[in-house]
């Protein structure tokens, strides 16, 4: 923010109680209303002076199947599709935002019960289980939530247990729901009255619970690096492990059939081990699967496995000594992570949606149907009405003309590794990775098409856009600079390869920012695109993964080490303001007004950097998943969340307040630059004054008269008694605001 004051305004407002009784001291706006979102909720834990607006896609990890009904995990809902017709899924309905990300689901008696992989209330669903009229969902950090789906067109949590460890999957026999949770092991937990889950018991298994199964009074835990758990559950109250199998890798997942456990041991793949004897479990065999396995289910002789990167693996188990693989399904660019089997039909979560896939011949699956969940989101850009979204499996454009109602109008899949999108004019500039940059026409949004590409030799991460020329932060081989001029044939005039690896990149002026890894913030002067030069360095502590520039500042989201508030006014020597260390792991930055916006991957940090030397958090959201990139459009910020999607989210200023005695006093609001003097008399008796910033709205001209973007309400109270507050008669007040340029362009736009 540019730090001279250009105008003092002096407001002198004489304070009236209207007949209404409602305070005024200055009359401005009205106080924005907040726009609502079905299913929406916060907690102090999860959000401060930040408000979720809307959400839309997500990951798939989680499915589960009754009847003609498929619930999935969608990032942080429970989406629940009618797969009647296999080849054409449809949404039936979907809950609001839970507090995580789905990674589990089971269902009985008319509920969901989800394993919610986030905080309380937005995260991504992991599990899922269905019976009757539940469903209960694995929310990761957020525990288990339960879901009524008795009416499955509408679909709404009417319970949570918040696990102490981080909900993975979730398994439901009688009265109690079981909870892989983690480093905090095997919860169960008490389900007779769905909306008053309470834990009854629960035994901590050495590993890390990811998956289980229950059989009779026996559950069946996939432990992480501990392998195969058997415990004991007759008395839910006092579980206890009778028996237990180290397999070779990492646990994920486990069914059981017969006297066998079926294990999906990431690193090591399917195992089946003999429970017949629960105290000595002992494996009988094995099948090396090509990729990790993550989740198994068994239907008749064969075991469907859920093999990540390989899709789906079909295994012969009629003969548990010898497994063999029958057949496979894959389908890019896929991520198998869960299956459920029903009938003649597998449903497999695909990471980026539910694929269906007809096994009637296991040695011939063949995909008839797939509902895609939009996968998950690494980069974003807003133009206009329109976000631009980088996800894993290609560029989504989503409508966001109405924030709480996001809806995807168009979507361009090139070989997709996710990366960066900056928007200039009609294009699109989009960063794949391996394949470098991909120019896509979004003139028509509906339908984006590709116009050229270039691909880089190193792994494309980061762009950005000044004139015709694209710049590309590459990985290993640092800065690349494409003239796109002719967007047809872009072709690479210069580069210069930074010392660490080049992640993200903000250019102003002749400067190109680099945001390089464990180097730091590199500059870099394009003036001669064809001879970039660098001229100056900053180490930072960490590694910078993304660089936003304002003014003479560069502020860099450095992994590790939070925000790094750089005085580039002297590029030659740069040198560090000061910093903000984020909770999290810092990815993304963008900086509006006096604000940095920090993708943090625990969510969205909203820091106030008006004093570079003293930055402090003003607001943040613990988004679902990990927040990986941020964009910032009037009132709104919108954030790519590695695995919950596109969240979009509005800043809501705290108030700030100040006691006003008789003998007069001051109000100094740092957030936007407002200071309140009151003289003595001007109240008769003590007065709290209380300021609250809004968001700007285009101020129009009145007169000659031009707005200066900035909106507040202010009332004030007398401290003895909380009644509207009034000025004594003759006397005044005043309220100085200061301004920038960039403010007075805002408003004349």
């Amino acid at each position: 923010m540019k730090a001279r004051m250009l105008t003092m305004f002096v407001l002198v407002v004489t304070l009236l109680l209207p007949a209404s009784g409602a305070p005024v001291l200055a009359q401005g706006p009205q106080p924005f209303s907040s726009p609502t979102f079905e299913g929406v909720g916060t907690s102090a834990q999860q959000a401060q002076n930040v408000e979720l607006v809307g959400q839309i896609g997500g990951v798939t990890y989680a499915v589960a199947i009754s009847g003609t009904l498929a619930y999935i995990g969608v990032g942080p809902r429970l989406v629940i599709l009618n797969v009647a017709d296999p080849a054409h899924p449809a949404v039936v309905g979907q809950t609001g935002v839970l507090p995580g990300v789905a990674y589990g689901v089971a269902v009985a008696g008319g509920y969901a019960y989800v394993a919610d992989g986030g905080s309380v209330l937005p995260g991504v669903a992991y599990g899922v289980a269905v019976a009757g009229g539940y469903a209960y969902v694995a929310d990761g950090g957020s525990g288990l939530r339960i879901v009524n789906v008795s009416n499955p067109a509408a679909p709404a949590e009417i319970g949570f247990y918040d696990t102490p460890g981080d909900a993975y999957g979730v398994a439901v026999a009688g009265s109690y729901a079981y909870v892989a949770d983690g480093s905090s092991g095997l919860r169960i937990v008490n389900v007779s009255n769905p909306a008053a889950p309470a834990e009854v018991g629960f035994y901590d298994t050495p590993g890390g619970a990811r998956g289980v199964a229950v059989a009779g009074s026996t559950a069946y835990v996939a432990d992480g690096s501990s392998g195969l758990r058997i415990i004991n559950v007759s008395n839910p109250a006092a579980p206890a492990e009778v028996g237990f199998y180290d397999t070779p890798g990492y646990a994920y997942g486990v069914a059981v059939a017969g006297n066998y456990a079926y294990v999906a041991d990431r690193g090591f793949r399917l195992r089946i081990v003999n429970v017949s004897n629960p105290a000595a479990p002992t494996e009988v065999g094995f099948y090396d699967t090509p990729g990790r396995a993550y989740g198994v289910a068994m239907a008749g002789n064969y075991a469907y496995v859920a093999d990540e990167g390989f899709g789906l693996r079909i295994v012969n188990v009629s003969n548990p000594a010898a497994p063999a693989e029958v057949g496979s399904y894959y389908a890019s660019p896929g991520l198998a992570y869960d299956v459920a089997v029903a009938g003649s039909y597998a449903y497999v979560a695909d990471w980026d949606g539910l694929r269906i896939v007809n096994v009637s011949n296991p040695a011939a699956p063949a995909g008839v149907g797939f509902y895609d969940t939009r996968g998950s989101a690494y980069g974003v850009a807003v133009a206009g009405n329109y976000a631009y979204v980088a996800d894993w499996d290609g560029l989504r454009i989503v409508n966001v003309s109405n924030p709480a109602a996001p809806a995807e109008v168009g979507f361009y899949a090139p070989p997709w590794s996710g990366g960066g999108v900056a928007v200039a004019g009609s294009y699109a500039y989009v960063t794949n990775g391996d394949n470098g940059l991909h120019i896509v026409n979004v003139s028509n949004p509906v339908a984006p098409a590709e116009v050229g590409s270039y691909d880089t030799p190193g792994w494309a991460e980061g762009v950005a856009v000044a004139g015709s020329t694209a710049y590309v932060a590459d990985g290993s081989s640092g800065l690349r600079i494409v003239n796109v001029s002719n967007p047809a044939a872009p072709a690479e005039v210069g580069f210069y390869d930074t010392p660490g690896s080049a992640h993200g990149v903000a250019v102003v002026g002749s400067y190109a920012y680099v945001a390089d890894g464990d180097s730091g913030l590199r500059i870099v002067n394009v003036s001669n695109p064809a001879a970039p030069a660098e001229i100056g360095f900053y180490d930072t502590p960490g590694d910078a993964y993304g660089v936003a520039v304002a003014g003479n500042t560069a502020y860099v989201a450095d992994e590790g080490s939070g925000l790094r508030i750089v005085n580039v006014s002297n590029p030659a020597a740069p040198a560090e303001f000061g910093f903000y260390d984020t909770p999290g792991f810092a990815e993304g930055v963008m900086v509006a007004g006096s604000y940095a916006y920090v993708a943090d991957w625990d969510g969205l940090r909203i820091v106030n950097v008006s004093n570079p030397a003293a930055p402090a958090e003003a607001g943040f959201y613990d988004t679902p998943g990990r927040a990986s990139g941020v964009a910032v459009a009037g009132n709104y910020a919108y954030v790519a969340d590695w695995g919950g999607g596109l969240v979009i989210l509005q800043f809501r200023y705290a108030p700030v307040s100040a006691v006003i005695p008789a003998s007069g006093g001051s109000l100094a609001v740092y957030a936007d630059h407002t200071s309140y003097e009151f003289s003595s008399g001007t109240f008769t008796s003590t007065v709290v004054i209380t300021h609250t910033a809004q968001f700007s709205n285009s101020a129009p001209l009145s007169g000659n008269l031009v707005g200066i973007d900035h909106f507040f309400d202010t009332t004030a109270v007398y401290s003895s008694t909380g009644q509207p507050a009034a000025i004594a008669p003759g006397h005044t007040y005043t309220v100085a605001v200061q301004y920038t340029d960039a403010e007075l362009v805002v408003c004349q736009l």
